[in-house]
């Protein structure tokens, strides 16, 4: 799923991993959705992310979420 949003930015739905995730992204965690500010690279795979709220979220290397990605026309 994708749409377009103001800017001229396209949104896309995503699944990330700890492999694919990415700085900027939105993930809906307990209703909230909170951006990724950084992310910290952790033994055997998983990642610490670290969100705008400063919170932080560590995710082992097979975890899954869902993600909206805004991808810059160029």
């Amino acid at each position: 799923m994708s749409a377009w949003a103001p800017g001229g930015a396209l949104i896309a739905c995503i699944e990330v991993t700890a492999a694919t995730v990415q700085r900027g992204d939105v993930i809906q965690l307990g209703g909230r959705a909170c951006r990724v500010r950084d992310l910290f690279q952790l033994p055997q795979g998983a990642k610490q992310l670290v969100f705008e709220s400063g919170e932080l979220l560590t995710i082992h290397a097979r975890t899954r979420l869902l993600a909206v990605r805004s991808l810059r026309r160029r």
